[in-house]
């Protein structure tokens, strides 16, 4: 891979004879690293590159940031441990002291490390200057060897958080059951605010529109008839207003979790899980601008399962409790295997393939695209063959059999539509486009303004390169890459691409969903997901069959072991956490990281990049603004806090 983009950008069209040989010589040889495979067996029929290229592992800066993570993550599993022997569990004196020597030797070299990475050659006398000048030529002469170095530390402190099976359940021993046993989980890492407001039914309703999985919410304009909700019972939960009105005014919305029922229900140790596939009906009252909860239906068949409504009688409240579990449990699947893992990891991976075979690295789009693939081939690869398969964290944690946890990502991969999910249209198919409608839904509202950015700096581009649509007719790598990201690469609704319209939709959606939709569905993991009671995978007893007679006891049975919860906590947090190269941020992967672009056109103080910085910098004064007014604040879509790539 080139250091650098391109300074002088061509479309195959305008190259000289030579220079369109070469082209073909260099896809050639890129091929040969970039192959498709559909046979990754945690992925069945799902397109992915074969192998892993070279070229494709993290820089230096980024094993470091990991690394960083996996001391605070062990550092917090160590005094978990500590706070069980105070309460009878049996912890090895010898290895505790070992892993303590072991995570302050490597928090001692990430410091050291990030001090250099991070060097400010702007203040101090010449001197000084040039010695940090030589300090960085230091590390970038061993940047190989400190990245194999660092990586090496990541994977040993990952391991020190493997308990066993045996250590799993004495730990549950020293941590029965019980919201202060979950909370006592957090010892080095903060306690998320949702600890505190889960069980509140306004948050409950809040995440809908701002929580981990922002894009199932659909309004409905009559209600379904696997869903048969009162009249009586609709009145008796919005105060003031009736099933009909609400209907009328377009004011009810629903949550149907039908796709869940390719999950087969699975075990862990020998403990039996469940999965629901449950409904959950929503309205804005009259003259309101959020949602409230109305009702949940915990499985499709009304004859099976009954409907749960928030109210105040005392014998139904823990019902109500536990029916809302039943929807954050299935909202946990839909998140990790639909919204994050199938519709941005293996959806990117696809045109990051076929952006490698079939556009030459002197193309404008190349150097466009490929820093917002930066990380992903190699992540997706660590997901497919640790994340995602026969005892890692997805078959322990969440409710389903490992293969059919698999099959449910990959179908949700292969039914993807690229040109229905894009932003605008997302919304007006689901029915949420009208702010009138639906006011409070800050991820509709953010992701408007990040997505109209993201969409100006692309036309900036393009316009460019192509001076008409007749340049892109032309085209013919842009017309192979589009041809092999619907054939080979199986994306539905992408191309063909005729016009600079089309072009500009097309690569305005790579970006968005490299960047800004992967951040509103990973880094709510850490914000959100990392507190088990709030969202989790799996229900550990089965989906109440009646309204009345359930206990607090009851509900919390419904949670997962405390090991389980510790080792959501560790996963999620990790996934979460890393932050990595700023939207608008193009730099090289080589150390010591030099701009990216490096074309004038590009880079001018007139040219399109300053422009998009300069959005995305009002985009942050808008989202903060609108902060400052919300109930609460909702930070994934900050441009300073969304990543370039899907890196983690």
């Amino acid at each position: 891979m080139p250091h650098t983009a391109p300074a002088n950008p061509s479309l195959p069209q305008n190259d000289t004879a030579a220079g369109q040989i070469a082209r073909a010589v260099q896809l050639d040889l890129t091929r040969l690293a970039y192959q498709w495979s559909t046979a990754v067996p945690s992925l069945p029929a799902v397109p992915v590159v074969s192998g892993m290229p070279s070229n494709e592992t993290p820089t230096l800066t980024w094993w470091v940031l990991l690394t960083e993570i996996f001391v605070t993550l062990v550092e917090n599993h160590l005094a978990v441990q500590k706070l069980g022997q105070q309460r009878g569990l049996t912890v090895d004196a010898a290895e505790m002291a070992a892993n303590e020597a072991l995570v302050a030797a490597i928090g001692v070299d990430v410091t050291v490390i990030k001090g250099k990475i991070a060097h400010n050659t702007s203040g101090g006398t010449i001197w000084s200057r040039l010695a940090q000048d030589v300090e960085m030529e230091l590390v970038a002469l061993g940047e190989e060897a400190l990245a194999a170095k660092f990586e090496d530390n990541a994977r040993q402190l990952c391991a020190v958080l493997e308990l066993g099976v045996a250590r799993e359940e004495a730990l549950g021993n020293a941590f029965p059951q019980s919201l202060e046993s979950y909370r006592d989980l957090f010892q080095n890492i903060a306690l998320p605010g949702i600890a505190w407001c889960f069980q509140d039914d306004h948050e409950f309703a809040r995440l809908r529109v701002a929580g981990p999985n922002p894009m199932l919410l659909k309004q409905i304009h009559a209600i379904p008839a696997k869903f048969p909700i009162t009249a009586q019972a609709y009145a008796g939960v919005v105060n003031g207003d009736t099933l009909s009105a609400a209907l009328t005014d377009q004011r009810l919305y629903v949550l149907d979790y039908h796709a869940l029922d390719v999950l087969v229900p699975g075990s862990t140790d020998g403990q039996a899980k469940y999965i629901a596939c449950p409904i959950a009906l929503f309205a804005v009252p009259p003259g309101g601008a959020s949602l409230v909860p109305v009702a949940i239906q915990c499985g499709q068949d009304p004859d099976e399962n009954p409907i749960f409504t928030p109210g105040p009688q005392a014998d139904r409240q823990w019902g109500w409790e536990i029916a809302k579990l039943v929807v954050q449990v299935a909202d946990g699947n839909w998140h990790e295997l639909f919204a994050h893992l199938a519709h941005t990891h293996l959806v990117i991976e696809a045109v990051a393939v076929a952006t490698r075979r079939h556009l030459a690295e002197v193309h404008p789009l190349w150097a466009l695209l490929v820093p917002h693939f930066e990380g992903t081939l190699f992540i997706n690869y660590e997901a497919a063959t640790s994340l995602i398969v026969p005892g890692g964290p997805i078959d322990r944690i969440f409710g389903g059999t490992i293969a059919s946890s698999q099959k449910m990502a990959a179908d949700a991969r292969l039914g993807f539509d690229f040109t229905l999910r894009m932003p605008p249209n997302d919304f007006k198919a689901r029915g949420v486009d009208d702010a009138g409608k639906l006011p409070d839904y800050p991820y509709r509202d953010d992701a408007l303004l990040v997505w109209q950015a993201i969409r100006e700096w692309v036309q900036g581009y393009v316009g460019l390169y192509y001076c008409d649509d007749t340049a892109v007719i032309g085209d013919t790598e842009l017309a192979a890459w589009a041809a092999d990201i619907v054939g080979e690469g199986r994306v539905k609704g992408f191309g063909p691409i005729q016009t600079r319209h089309q072009l500009v939709d097309a690569c305005a959606m790579v970006l968005f969903t490299a960047s800004a939709q992967h951040a509103a569905v990973n880094f709510p993991q850490a914000a959100i997901m990392e507190f088990a009671p709030a969202v989790t995978g799996a229900l550990w007893q089965d989906v109440p069959q009646q309204r009345e007679g359930h206990d607090r006891k009851d509900w919390l049975d419904h949670m997962p072991p405390s090991a389980l919860a510790l080792k959501q906590l560790e996963v999620l947090y990790l996934l979460g956490s890393l932050q990595y190269r700023p939207l608008g941020t193009y730099l090289s992967r080589d150390f010591p990281y030099p701009a990216w672009f490096t074309d004038p056109q590009v880079t001018g103080s007139e040219g399109p990049l300053v422009r998009f910085q300069a959005a995305l910098a009002k985009v942050e004064e808008r989202i903060v603004a609108r902060n400052a007014e919300r109930r609460v604040a909702y930070p994934f879509l900050l441009p300073s806090a969304v990543p370039t790539s899907i890196n983690i």
